[in-house]
């Protein structure tokens, strides 16, 4: 009972593994587990059954069949263990040791040379040949193949041939067979070569795709930062400099006993209260928080991230007729929601809908790559994080809802929908606006980095 425990244990992580990767990591992980299958398939299919002919021809063909069993396993398992690094020094990211290919070098040349001795004895017959040599080069090449050019190792592999055909010749194979065997290289290091070197070319663009869009999320950021600085330095270098004046005025005044020395340290006071204020509101965003510039600002971001972001309804009464309390909190949540759209998941295709019903206005954001993911932190059943928390709780003061989770039974779409009522209650007077949910980005830019 406990084996099939942790049976049932280890195939629930796996596919734990699975769902949490993202869809590149998924393509990655499965070329490199069809390449490390080829070697196996020709080891077990054509490198293996032709030996069974040497059991008939005596111990020393045995012995031979043998050892190049063995030799053949051995080249398949390092050649798995090659194909990781070989793949990174493809992409360039991590330089293959030299001296990993040792080994399988001098692996290589102990199956030619026990190949050629099965055929001088006599263990193996011809079609056996003509398969074992199909096997020969395979666990060799599919690493070796994507760590030196493709006329390199073209004309190695001619090389490689020549030999192998003509120590084949020494030792009296007929002209047939080695036609046969000539043929049988060349038919198999192209299939090493269209097998190996466009998958991975393929899985390299596009992780160099991924590349570049990480890339124009961090410059995203970076021009984020930069207009929040400008926007500080507004607010603050002005009303410093003034804050400045003022104190050097009244310490003169105060010097001389004029009474109007008060009457300047006052002003420095409220300045110095209203520039908090407009500090705040910088940091807040209170500015700009408004639909139609959410709206652009989540399209240009999703954009520039490599999304591609559809809005609809924006141009109609749901969004242009809506009084201004829905329409900025409705902002909020589309704010909120591009963010998380970036942070979460594998996203391709998000889509902003805008409709208006008799009594209110709903908002629908949604986007596919979700995965394992939630975009917003957690579904709708009270797990959501911050970011869904301090959205409901500024929809609730004005009297609306908001719920998140998966689309029907497919986990890779979700879906945020905010209901504001048309009717939405107003703040009271003096009080302020709820807190924003958690730190978001001003429009048309990307959230700050955690």
């Amino acid at each position: 009972m406990k084996g099939l425990r942790g049976v049932i244990g280890r195939v629930t992580g796996w596919r734990r593994g699975w769902h949490e990767r993202s869809k590149l990591q998924r393509i990655d992980l499965y070329t490199r587990v069809t390449l490390c299958s080829i070697t196996w398939f020709f080891a077990v299919s054509w490198g293996l059954l032709p030996l069974g002919d040497a059991l008939d021809e005596g111990p020393t063909a045995i012995t031979l069949a043998g050892a190049f069993l063995a030799a053949n396993v051995a080249q398949s398992v390092l050649s798995n263990r090659n194909v990781g690094p070989a793949f990174d020094d493809y992409r360039g990211t991590a330089p293959f040791p030299p001296g990993r290919l040792r080994l399988p070098v001098a692996l290589q040349v102990v199956m030619t040379g026990l190949l050629v001795a099965l055929a001088a004895v006599g263990g193996v017959r011809d079609e056996g040949l003509v398969l074992l040599v199909l096997d020969l080069p395979v666990a060799f090449g599919i690493p070796y193949v994507l760590l030196v050019p493709v006329r390199t190792f073209l004309l190695r592999s001619a090389v490689f041939a020549a030999t192998v055909v003509g120590l084949l010749a020494a030792v009296g194979v007929p002209g047939g067979l080695l036609f046969g065997a000539f043929v049988s290289l060349v038919v198999v290091v192209l299939l090493v070569l269209v097998s190996a070197r466009p998958s991975v070319w393929s899985l390299s663009v596009m992780w160099q795709a991924e590349e570049a869009r990480d890339m124009q999320a961090r410059l995203a950021v970076a021009e984020e930062r930069l207009r929040f600085g400008r926007d500080m330095h507004d607010v603050l270098g002005r009303n410093l400099s003034v804050i400045a004046l003022k104190s050097e005025l009244a310490v003169e005044l105060a010097q001389r006993g004029n009474p109007a020395a008060m009457d300047q340290m006052v002003e420095v006071q409220r300045i110095a209260r209203a520039s908090q204020q407009e500090v705040r509101d910088v940091v807040r965003g209170y500015r700009e928080a408004d639909l139609p510039t959410e709206l652009m600002g989540a399209q240009g971001v999703l954009r520039a991230a490599g999304i591609t972001c559809t809005v609809e309804g924006a141009d109609g009464p749901a969004g242009i007729g809506a009084p201004a309390a829905v329409q900025a909190a409705l902002g909020w949540v589309v704010r909120e929601t591009a963010t998380n759209v970036l942070r979460h998941g594998d996203p391709r295709h998000c889509w902003i809908r805008l409709a208006r019903t008799r009594d209110a206005v709903v908002l629908e954001v949604e986007n596919d790559g979700a995965g394992a993911t939630r975009p917003l932190g957690g579904t709708d059943d009270g797990g959501g994080g911050s970011g869904l928390a301090g959205l409901r709780v500024r929809l609730g003061a004005l009297g609306g809802s908001l719920t998140a989770g998966a689309v029907g039974n497919d986990d890779d779409l979700f879906r945020v929908t905010a209901t504001v009522p048309l009717t939405a209650p107003r703040p009271a007077a003096g009080s302020r606006p709820a807190p924003p949910p958690g730190p978001s980005p001003a429009p048309s830019a990307l959230p700050e980095e955690r």
